[in-house]
């Protein structure tokens, strides 16, 4: 039986004669997208030129140079670019390095410039004081807020953003863990719990999305003990709550706190409490609590602004769970 070749239907003898051309044809065909090392060291020596040469124009020291990595070096021009976008050099009013320093240090925190989309503009060199991380650290994260902030915040503070930016100069605050050094996890157990407070300013006219800028004072709030620490029970207060978060009992110690009594929570509803910027994060968190079956660990820990009965805020580390029929929270006062 004679068997023909599949591509030209010839005897099966005349099969390999089609092989050669066709093999013939495959080399030139693919010979000008074929790679050499020598094409590929090429290309990789004008990417470190070009890397170095970005690296030149960085105003910082030849010290603080040598020690940028590509990854460093590439975040730090993209933040450079962007604050020059939003703040050209010639707008922007001449300061001395001895005098940003001076003012720096009296600041209760770090200073943070946020574009409209999110990304990191600005961070003051005095971060390193509240979160152990250089700016050049802290950018290694990534070039959002979000990249530097708890992930479980990120959508509560999305919406505050947003809605700061519909009302120009409308000032918001939302608190949040922030990423921080091994050594200061190591010392303090845990990331740097930080007040973000700031608005949307208008830096060009007609203001638009790429002429308008957060700007915001990031305070670190003093670290509470962790629930496996002992620690004084004035520090804490619990209180006793039906499904809803009426109040049913809550510890004398509130008093300390919050300066009501007993007798004039009980049957006052949390969310009377509640700052109204944190209603939405105390919604996250009591749904979490909600629905969370029988007594088991805490559902989870939200920061929040609850009122004095002086009219005054106070910030309150809030540990929840569900007990039954009831909700037990857990507050500690941070300062």
């Amino acid at each position: 039986m004679t068997i023909f070749c599949s591509h030209c239907h010839r005897p099966l003898q005349a099969e390999m004669s089609c092989l050669p051309r066709r093999a013939k044809q495959a080399p030139s065909a693919s010979r000008p997208f074929r790679s050499t090392k020598s094409a590929s060291k090429a290309r990789r020596d004008q990417i470190n030129a070009e890397l170095q040469a970005l690296r030149s124009l960085l105003p910082i020291s030849a010290q603080e140079k040598e020690r940028l990595s590509y990854l460093h070096t590439m975040a730090l021009v993209c933040l450079r670019l962007r604050g020059a976008q939003l703040f050209p050099p010639g707008l922007a009013p001449p300061a001395g390095p001895a005098l940003g320093t001076e003012l720096l240090s009296l600041l209760p925190g770090f200073l943070l410039v946020l574009s409209a989309d999110s990304k990191l503009v600005y961070i003051s060199e005095n971060v390193a004081q509240v979160l152990g991380l250089s700016v050049v650290e802290l950018l290694a994260q990534g070039d959002t807020v979000f990249d530097i902030l708890d992930g479980q915040v990120g959508e509560d503070v999305h919406k505050k953003l947003l809605l700061a930016q519909e009302e120009p100069g409308r000032e918001v605050t939302f608190v949040s863990e922030m990423r921080t050094s091994k050594a200061f996890r190591l010392q303090h157990g845990g990331n740097r719990v930080v007040a973000v407070c700031g608005r949307f300013v208008a830096l060009h006219w007609p203001p638009s999305p790429s002429t308008t800028a957060f700007l915001a004072l990031c305070t670190p709030i003093a670290q509470s003990p962790t629930d496996g620490e002992a620690g004084s029970q004035d520090d804490i207060f619990q209180s006793m709550h039906i499904l809803d978060m009426t109040f049913i009992d809550v510890t004398e110690s509130v008093t300390y706190h919050l300066g009501y009594h007993r007798e004039e929570l009980v049957g006052q509803s949390w969310y009377s409490l509640l700052h109204p910027e944190d209603a939405d994060l105390a919604a996250a968190q009591h749904r979490a609590v909600g629905e969370s079956l029988g007594t088991g660990p805490a559902a989870g820990t939200a920061v929040l602004r609850v009122l004095r009965k002086d009219r005054a805020w106070a910030w309150l580390r809030v540990c929840a769970r569900r007990d039954g029929g009831c909700i037990t929270c857990t507050c500690r006062g941070l300062r």
